[in-house]
């Protein structure tokens, strides 16, 4: 498909959209207990169309309580092994090869799936700058953060928490 605009390259005003290229040895890692995060292109690289990371998930490891996002989707794309997902009020599995576009404003979570890791590619769209939420969720995890400062950054990062009994039980089932 041709896509047709009416604006021409050569008389607009927006600096043209670069290519973004993260090379594996390159990206930066984020590590806590339960996972390794590469973070490979936050909204300031991308002129703010997304933000992209990685995740890879031990065995059984819980990932994100309830939550959602007021302004981006997220897309989740399943690498390897298995994702438990909370999508609104209902728990599902993704497996290997799986995608997943949950819009704004939908409470989900994730985890390891029961008895296996997972290794997951995030991309938000539009983006915002959340390197420095991956990297405080981090430092939170290992102890070297107050978790207050999570709940305090909540409209700055777009990630907004939530009570659900679906998810904890779901959590509690699978313990």
């Amino acid at each position: 498909m041709i896509m047709k605009t009416t604006e021409h390259p050569e008389t607009s005003s927006a600096a043209p959209a670069q290519p973004v290229l993260t090379r594996k040895g390159d990206a930066e890692t984020c590590a806590d207990p339960s996972s390794v995060m590469s973070l490979l292109a936050d909204s300031d690289g991308t002129g703010g169309a997304f933000t992209s990371y990685r995740s890879s998930f031990a065995k059984d490891a819980v990932g994100a309580p309830a939550h959602f996002h007021t302004r981006a989707w997220e897309l989740f794309f399943v690498l390897g092994g298995s994702l438990q997902v909370l999508l609104g009020e209902e728990v599902t599995v993704l497996h290997e090869g799986d995608f997943l576009a949950v819009p704004p404003h939908t409470p989900h979570a994730f985890a390891a799936a029961p008895g296996c890791e997972a290794d997951v590619l995030f991309v938000f769209t539009p983006g915002m700058a959340r390197f420095d939420y991956l990297r405080l969720l981090g430092r939170v995890m290992r102890g070297e953060a107050d978790p207050k400062e999570i709940a305090e950054s909540a409209e700055r990062f777009d990630n907004h928490y939530v009570d659900s009994p679906v998810w904890r039980a779901a959590l509690e089932a699978s313990a």
